[in-house]
């Protein structure tokens, strides 16, 4: 029998969690449990799933202060580590997919002899950079480990994600959907913003930098027909990391990169304001799609564009290119244990 609920118990009547958090810890770990009788490694959940709340109460009494850069926490508790090994059991393995290794194979060289490398992306689940690392640590465990997120600033105040985010390389960022919420804030989110593309540049400098970031601001979600899309890209937002790459001292590349993760775990229906998100998670296989070099200054239907145009094409370009890429994934399939697991579309 389990002893997590009645320690749980033990954490509100502490003072230790709040209701809230209590009630969001207990509903994902039904979902937890349930979810992982769909998995070879079921027998590790259990324990992942308590180390995972000893580390949210550890952090409610110790805030971790974050700094502009976040580097991945190893010692003395490796977080990098738990964050695989948390996400792992719920990885199909067999059916899951890496497509494009011929441009992975690229971006490894290029990396290697100290350029840089930005990966433009969709984004679709919360564990994204555990995913992404799990699919590559067999491959190259340097790069699984060492690729940096450009994260929004939510996965650094959520007390359930932040025993995540230790274990990652971070530059977070305010999006356009929180910069003025609350409003108040929005001087201070302004300037944080510029002190973190400052950080970049310097990274970008250094050299032998792989960046992900996805440019849409947000997790993909479904559409009115319950099909899930990849998010528009904000020219903004590609046009900003395309001018930090142009004034790196080191050569920078961009690539486009797909992925279809949502299944493992759905974001909410709708963008939410305050923290503090339902979590569901289910046993899925994910799927990743490495693409071709993107041209960023002479793309197809470049010319004879003006400034402004040309800008908001380059965009549409890019998305495309991850939604073409997208849609070579077989999006039906592997879902079976879907609803039982909590998951409903």
């Amino acid at each position: 029998m389990s002893h997590f609920l009645p320690q749980l118990d033990s954490y509100l009547e502490k003072g230790l969690i709040n209701a809230q958090l209590y009630h969001l810890i207990r509903e994902f770990y039904g979902n937890y449990q349930q979810a992982s009788t769909h998995s070879p490694q079921s027998e590790k959940t259990e324990k992942m799933f308590e180390l995972l709340i000893q580390l949210v109460v550890e952090h409610l009494q110790h805030p971790h202060q974050f700094s502009i850069f976040h580097r991945s926490l190893r010692k003395p508790f490796d977080y990098y580590q738990f964050g695989l090994d948390f996400i792992r059991p719920f990885v199909d393995f067999t059916h899951s997919k890496i497509l494009g290794m011929d441009y992975l194979h690229a971006i490894q060289a290029q990396i290697k002899k100290g350029e840089n490398v930005i990966l433009l992306a969709n984004h679709q689940t919360e564990p994204d950079p555990q995913v992404i690392s799990l699919l590559l640590e067999n491959i190259d465990p340097a790069l699984a480990s060492d690729m940096i997120f450009v994260a929004g600033h939510r996965v650094i105040s959520d007390p359930m994600a932040i025993p995540m985010s230790l274990g990652r390389n971070l530059l977070c960022i305010y999006s356009k959907k929180h910069m003025s919420y609350p409003p108040e804030e929005k001087a201070q989110k302004v300037l944080h913003n510029q002190r973190t593309l400052k950080q970049m540049q310097e990274l970008l400098n250094e050299g032998g930098c792989c960046i992900y970031v996805a440019p849409s601001g947000g997790r993909d979600r479904p559409n009115a027909t319950g099909d899930i899309e990849v998010a528009p890209f904000d020219a903004q937002s590609v046009e900003l990391f395309w001018l930090l790459g142009k004034q790196s001292e080191r050569l920078t590349h961009f690539y486009p990169l797909a992925l279809q993760t949502y299944h493992l775990m759905p974001p909410p229906g709708q963008v939410e304001k305050e923290l503090g998100e339902k979590r569901i998670i289910n046993v899925t296989p994910v799927y990743l799609a490495f693409g071709e070099e993107i041209a960023m200054e002479n793309f197809p239907g470049s010319t004879h564009l003006d400034k402004r145009s040309k800008r908001n094409k380059r965009s549409e370009y890019i998305w495309q290119r991850v939604s073409q890429s997208y849609q070579s994934f077989p999006h039906k399939t592997g879902f079976a244990n879907s609803q039982a697991a909590g998951y409903t579309r």
